[in-house]
Order: structure tokens, then sequence, then C-alpha cells
């Protein structure tokens, strides 16, 4: 038998953190003794939030989880030398299922010639927030309930997409 894998890394850009991400989050803590949630860094996207703020997210979210195996950082480059480098033996990838499947599978293949022994772990986000994605949270950040954004986001987050929100919001 091989040995244990202790350590996976869930990479993503967690611009903002939803509940879709602490779903696969807690999940996957549950399998490793340690999972780092890397923050992507990508120069060619817009984001609405620092890498470092985006940890901070991560970070208040799994603290209010208690998932005290968990831990946020930042990262350029390949994800799966990222990985690689940190001695990680699997990535764990959050998929929505009818949207993100082809892409993933296009990914996991250049990832297994790149580094074979880093292995893509797939979790289907569980049915009532398999259609929550940052994307979403943009379009619907201007929601005047609580309630509707309390049902996509930590609590943490609310008040920082709201200011996001306005501060995106087109003039009229």
């Amino acid at each position: 038998m091989g040995s244990s894998v202790k350590l996976a890394v869930y990479p993503g850009t967690f611009d903002p953190i939803t509940l879709g991400h602490l779903n696969i989050i807690k999940r996957a803590s549950n399998l490793f003794d340690e999972l780092v949630v890397a923050v992507g860094v990508n120069s060619e996207k817009s984001p609405w939030f620092t890498p470092e703020e985006r940890c901070d997210f991560i970070r208040q979210s799994a603290a209010e989880l208690k998932l005290d195996n968990v831990r946020a950082t930042t990262y350029e480059g390949l994800t799966v030398r990222f990985a690689k480098s940190l001695g990680a033996r699997v990535l764990v990838r959050g998929v929505r299922p009818l949207t993100d499947i082809p892409a993933e599978l296009t990914l996991m293949m250049a990832n297994r010639r790149i580094e074979p022994d880093v292995e893509t772990l797939f979790l289907i986000a569980d049915g009532e927030l398999a259609h929550v994605s940052s994307s979403l949270i943009k379009e619907i950040a201007g929601a005047k309930e609580d309630g509707v954004l309390r049902s996509f986001l930590p609590e943490c987050v609310i008040e920082a997409v709201r200011k996001k929100a306005a501060e995106h919001a087109p003039l009229r």
C-alpha cells in the first residue's frame, strides 16, 4: 500500500470566497491532514479584492467553521508546480457539474503531463451550491436584502462585497 496523502492544495481565484468554495474546503479538510487554499494571482484578471484580502476572507471563514487544518496563501505561475513545491500530491478541484467538467478534464490532463505524481481530486459542489460562482456574486452583489447574499456568501465577506458592488455600480 502507498503512503498516505497528508497535504492537498485547493487552488482558485476566490474573488470572493463563496459558500460553494467553503463546502469544498470543509469536505476536503476532512480528507487531508492539511489543506492549503491557494489564491492564484493572475495579472490578466481584474479581481475585486486583493490576494491578501481574499486570503483573509478564507482564513476568517475557515476559523468560523473551526477548520484548524486549513491555511490560505497566494501563488503565481503554474498551479501544479506550486503544489509540487509544497510537497502536495493532490490538487482539489471543486466542480459545478454542468459547466466545469470539460475545462477541468483538459486542465487535469495537462497537469498530469507536467507533474505526473500530482493527482487531481474532483469534488462536486453540493446541489444547493452547484450554481454559485464568484461571477454570479458580482452580478447580484447589489441586492438590497441581506438574505440574498447570505445564501451565497460567508458572513465575513458580505459587507466587503456590498462596498465593492457600490464602487463598481454603473453611473446613472
